[in-house]
């Protein structure tokens, strides 16, 4: 934890960096760097780097899937799935439970992906919910959504396409 000095009320104290940011609460604080020697996306303006939303989970996810947004008396997110028409909107790094809050990233670098070849354009799975496949479905009633492309074997560039839904 980085710690730095700082007068309060006249007295100097000992104080903790912040690794996350509530926003305007937080003005005039001092950022640390995350486990991974970077900035939370949280302290980055609106714009800048990858867009996120919290939103409640309706089903486990694991880190790396690709997600859909729904209402269910409320904003939800649940596993993208070509085999029943859930397009993916976004994807979440982080494993989530079922009724906890997800961040769900809607574009940018998705890091927690694995078993990719480079240079392999990646589509949304119609076997396995939340995931990619380098084959697009082909079976009728299930949708082609184009995702990205794999810019390394545990990574791959996201850019979402609107679906086609095959006949």
């Amino acid at each position: 934890m980085a710690k730095y000095l700082a007068l309060i009320n006249g007295r100097i104290k000992e104080v903790l960096g912040l690794s996350t940011s509530a926003g305007s609460a937080d003005a005039g604080k001092i950022p640390e760097l995350d486990g991974s020697g970077r900035l939370d996306s949280s302290m980055m303006p609106v714009g800048f780097g990858s867009e996120t939303k919290v939103i409640q989970a309706s089903e486990n996810l694991a880190a790396g899937d690709f997600v859909n947004v729904f209402n269910s008396t409320g904003l939800r997110v649940r596993k993208a799935d070509a085999s029943n028409g859930r397009i993916a909107h976004g994807f979440v790094l982080n494993s989530v439970t079922s009724g906890q809050n997800a961040t769900v990233y809607y574009g940018n670098l998705n890091t927690a992906v694995s078993g990719l070849t480079i240079g392999n354009e990646l589509y949304l799975s119609g076997s396995t919910a939340g995931t990619v496949t380098a084959t697009p479905p082909s079976t009728s009633g299930h949708i082609v959504q184009r995702l990205g492309v794999a810019t390394g074997t545990t990574e791959m560039l996201v850019e979402i396409q609107t679906p086609i839904e095959l006949t």
